[in-house]
């Protein structure tokens, strides 16, 4: 509602207002009233010296000079006037008031105002109140939300990681600063910039930073803000989001998650979306189309390019695409010096080996990473962050929070001890395989134990040979069940391997071209873009029986050789499997120092402020026949399958599962 018609209501109000409190509370200096047959019997009884006659108000003086009124009967009397006159009664006429023509004209408006007043309210209120407040008219208003050049704290400063990136857009910054440095050269800023990356890699984050460093608006909003079940209000929220920024230019626009909205138009195997498509070639026009949005930069983000239209990546329109990647271990530790910052650290606190045993990890779990460690100081009434507590936090996110409460009979334990050691062994035998960081059989998320494997540096490719010594790794736990239980007691924890190793296996020969018999020929299509309907797309390449036979002979050869490669590494390595599995058993978690006294014959030290029950040293001897003489021989009942069928989210070092959750 504009101010005139605040104003005039609140004006109506206040003189109702005063109206009813003047009327309510008014003083009563009226003369006293009589009746008038009283009046009149005065009158003949000469009792009244005068009168002053107002319509149906007679008021007077009598003789005695007291004031009197009353009224008369609606009824004419036309002997009043004799009568006043015969008795020596001065008579007044008074002239009866006329109201002004804006008084009569205010009172006659008065409904008629306050009748549009409340329509204008009403109309306003479905509007959403002019403050987005979304009324049910407002459907084509733009929902963008507006950020002054005071709201937005963030800068370059704040983020990391992402190098390359920030000097991509910087000169966005200079632009949006001083434009005539690339205008008297004939140079044009780029109309819109992609921001292209995984999820959590910070490119919202990198957004709100060039508005933050150039000092001007910036309009957020996400993809899906644009789309709703009516064709063109999505279009009108896009001219509607243009309009107000062309007032604010020069200015940002930030669309979150544009693939909502800027997805190929027409295809698809359920067919197009009117409304999306309405809305994709109305963003199509404003960003360049017959009229010129001087002054407006449009940053989008998505981490899916390749669904987008191709009409809006072409020059003109989004110019630029800005790749923001996982980080490096350079940009890790920066990312966490720049969330470091923000909590109380102890000394012991090293960024540098946190980020060496987080590849692959984004700008988001690395922050998750240090609230956790928070949370776990704050658990311990610690005042300081220790590396003890970010340690904790990165096992927690890597493997899984642990499950202590989970009960296991000690043949369970041992078995488990058993599959995590295979895969621990040939991991730490295998050539150009990663470095055994830490084995567990404490029950981690859906596992019952986990063996992790940290990278020495980041991992961009994989080699033959790397990918051989994966394939054994896997096999480890399966076949260290089968040499101390026997062919018939390998249970199902490792059917998330044998998938893994299936996988890895197939690739090498359907995608990779690592086959000498298959030689270098993509055989699987590239499912990656099933649902885009592309030439070429959505649907398998044609295959002849004999190729597809040729490619499972393969497939299973090579399957085939790394399974006994891993058999005769653990066959080789027989005492050193019933060692650790002995320290599994005893302590539960094995570090890379305790794996290394194991490898080369000794035992293992026990870890850093660990007290030792027993008051001894490990006992030494086949532990299996230990748990055989246990009186808990009979295991409880787990539903191994349950447990692997979901396959939880890896990273390049993710950990490999014990039984039941392999």
């Amino acid at each position: 509602m504009n101010d005139m018609a605040k104003n005039l209501i609140l004006w109506l109000v206040i003189a109702a207002v005063l109206l009813t409190v003047f009327n309510n509370f008014s003083v009563d200096s009226s003369p006293q009233a009589m009746n008038y047959s009283q009046f009149v019997q005065q009158v003949q009884n000469q009792q009244v010296r005068s009168v002053t006659i107002d319509g149906y108000r007679i008021s007077g003086e009598r003789t005695d000079g007291s004031q009197f009124q009353t009224i008369r009967p609606a009824a004419e009397d036309p002997k009043l006037i004799d009568d006043l006159l015969s008795n020596n009664v001065t008579v007044v006429g008074k002239e009866p008031e006329q109201q002004s023509l804006w008084t009569r004209l205010l009172i006659a408006s008065f409904p008629i105002l306050l009748i549009l007043a409340i329509f204008m309210f009403f109309m306003r209120q479905m509007q959403g109140g002019g403050a987005g407040k979304g009324g049910p008219m407002s459907f084509g208003k733009s929902k963008a939300k507006l950020l002054s050049q005071d709201q937005i704290k963030t800068t370059f400063a704040d983020v990391a990681g992402c190098d390359e990136a920030k000097e991509e857009v910087e000169e966005l910054v200079d632009f949006l600063r001083d434009p005539t440095k690339f205008q008297r050269l004939g140079g044009t800023i780029p109309r819109g910039v992609l921001m292209v990356g995984p999820p959590g890699t910070g490119k919202t984050l990198l957004a709100k930073s060039i508005a933050g460093e150039a000092k001007v608006p910036f309009f957020s909003i996400s993809g899906s803000d644009f789309v709703e079940m009516f064709v063109g209000v999505g279009a009108s929220r896009v001219r509607d989001m243009f309009e107000q920024a062309k007032k604010q230019a020069p200015c940002i626009i930030f669309i979150d998650e544009i693939d909502a909205v800027g997805r190929s138009r027409g295809v698809g195997m359920g067919g197009g979306n009117d409304e999306r498509e309405q809305t994709l070639n109305q963003l199509l026009v404003e960003m360049d189309g017959f009229e010129a949005n001087e002054g407006i930069i449009v940053i989008a983000a998505t981490n899916r390019p390749d669904v987008l239209d191709p009409a809006l990546l072409r020059p003109g329109r989004f110019d630029r695409q800005v790749v923001v990647p996982l980080p490096d271990i350079r940009g890790r530790e920066h990312i966490l010096n720049v969330h470091l910052r923000k909590v109380p650290l102890a000394d012991d606190v090293k960024p540098s080996l946190i980020a060496r045993g987080t590849p692959g990890f984004s700008g988001a779990d690395l922050a998750n990473l240090v609230n956790e460690a928070a949370l776990f100081a704050a658990r311990r009434n610690k005042r300081l962050v220790g590396m003890d507590e970010l340690e904790l936090a990165k096992d927690k996110i890597m493997m899984g929070a642990e499950r202590r409460s989970m009960v296991m009979t000690e043949k369970e334990k041992l078995n488990t001890a058993y599959h995590e050691s295979g895969h621990a062994i040939i991991g730490l035998v295998m050539p150009e395989h990663d470095p055994v960081y830490k084995v567990t059989i404490i029950p981690r998320g859906r596992a019952l134990g986990v063996t992790m494997f940290l990278p020495e540096q980041d991992r961009y490719s994989l080699s033959r040979q790397q990918i051989i010594s994966q394939i054994c790794s896997l096999f480890g736990g399966r076949l260290a069940e089968e040499m101390t239980l026997g062919p018939n007691g390998v249970t199902t924890g490792a059917s998330n391997d044998i998938k893994r190793a299936t996988e890895l296996a197939h690739n090498m020969v359907a995608k990779w071209g690592l086959s000498e018999e298959m030689g270098p020929i993509m055989y699987d299509e590239d499912e990656s873009h099933q649902f885009l309907g592309a030439p070429g797309q959505g649907g398998g390449k044609l295959k002849s029986g004999e190729t597809i036979s040729k490619l499972d002979k393969e497939v299973r050869k090579v399957i085939d050789g790394c399974y006994e490669q891993a058999r005769q590494i653990l066959e080789e390595n027989r005492d050193k499997l019933d060692a650790m599995a002995e320290a599994l058993m005893k302590y539960e978690t094995i570090d890379a120092t305790q794996l290394k006294d194991i490898m080369e014959g000794r035992d293992p030290r026990p870890p850093e402020g660990w007290d030792d029950p027993s008051g001894g040293a490990p006992t030494g001897g086949d532990p299996r026949a230990e748990a055989a003489e246990s009186p808990q021989d009979e295991p409880e009942q787990v539903d191994g399958d349950e447990e692997d069928d979901d396959e939880p989210r890896r990273r390049p070092s993710d950990p490999l599962g014990g039984p039941a959750g392999s």
